[in-house]
């Protein structure tokens, strides 16, 4: 399993990282790679392979909302079976089950501000189990998954001494 994290650990930075690449790195043949990577594939440990895309240089208007659930826990099965509904929006890019005083954190995306709150209104709080919510927009994204989305800009200021 040490070579296989090791694995794992090149390709979440680096999706596009080639078999050989990674046998080279690793100093492993690329059948034993291509192997491990199949049956990391198989197991769900890896689940997918994401690009991240910056949609403002794209042109591409959005909106980003994290918004803040208080449950109500049901017996038995505790907050999964209602993360697992809201989950199943389309709007829906993440669910956390938090610490704190809410209980799950919602990852919302949408065309407009106006679609994120009919989410809230007419599906979201709708559920049984939701208590509350408290939406926050995303202004402005500076990193996601390690990646910087713009430059650190020059400071511009004129050095002034005393």
């Amino acid at each position: 399993m040490e070579l296989a994290k090791r694995v794992l650990k090149l390709i979440e930075n680096d999706a596009k990282m080639s078999i050989k690449t990674i046998a080279t790195i690793l100093d492993e043949e690329e059948s034993r790679i291509a192997d491990i990577i199949a049956k990391l594939e198989k197991d769900k440990v890896i689940l997918g392979y994401n690009t991240i895309i910056n949609w403002d240089k794209a042109g591409e208007d959005g909106v980003t909302a994290m918004i803040d659930v208080k449950l109500i826990p049901e017996r038995e099965v505790g907050f999964n079976r209602t993360a697992e509904r809201i989950g199943r929006f389309p709007e829906v890019r993440c669910v956390y089950l938090m610490s704190g005083t809410y209980d799950l954190s919602v990852i919302v995306e949408g065309e407009t501000m106006k679609d994120i709150a009919w989410f809230v209104s007419h599906k979201l709080s709708t559920i049984d189990q939701v208590q509350s919510t408290v939406t926050h927009f995303v202004l402005k994204r500076y990193k996601q998954d390690n990646f910087i989305f713009e430059e650190p800009q020059q400071d511009k200021r004129l050095v002034v001494s005393p």
